[in-house]
């Protein structure tokens, strides 16, 4: 079976499961009634956000405090304790410093990429769970019953068939 041939196949299969059923993630006791039909394909609590988005953020603050090497024992000038090490081996000509140069930009560069990906992570969870609960309001204000009630997930998917 060709890689084409077996990814139609999973296509198929995978549209035959989730035949169009969509969940609009609430919350409250609709939603957990909603959920327990188990037919969700995707299901995210806005307290399951905020966690995620806690975390990424003290990640990023605890990275922040034991990661500096560059910064670490600073001088008067600023240069930190592997930097001055660096520049006192390079001045006995020893190579080694200009690898331990190598190792510290490196490092450096590569603490920075991931506390910008942990600080992406927190904020876009934060704006995410803000935008969504908004989202849910204005969605739950026009899917509504006359009598002001929501309108079940069972009954919007007779819209989409």
């Amino acid at each position: 079976m060709t890689f084409d041939d077996e990814w139609a196949q999973l296509k198929a299969d995978a549209q035959d499961r989730h035949s169009a059923q969509m969940r609009l993630n609430t919350a409250g006791p609709q939603a957990d009634a909603a959920a327990s039909g188990g037919n969700a394909d995707l299901v995210v609590h806005q307290d399951d956000l905020g966690r995620v988005g806690n975390e990424a953020f003290r990640i990023h603050g605890e990275l922040r405090k034991r990661t500096d090497l560059a910064g670490a024992g600073a001088d008067k000038d600023g240069a930190g304790t592997t930097a001055r090490a660096a520049a006192e081996l390079q001045s006995r000509n020893f190579s080694a410093g200009g690898e331990l140069y190598t190792t510290l930009e490196v490092w450096s560069s590569q603490v920075k990429t991931v506390l910008q990906m942990c600080a992406h992570i927190s904020n876009h969870l934060d704006f995410s769970k803000k935008l969504h609960a908004n989202d849910e309001v204005e969605i739950a204000a026009s899917l509504s019953r006359r009598d002001g009630s929501p309108v079940p997930v069972s009954e919007l998917l007779k819209y989409v068939k």
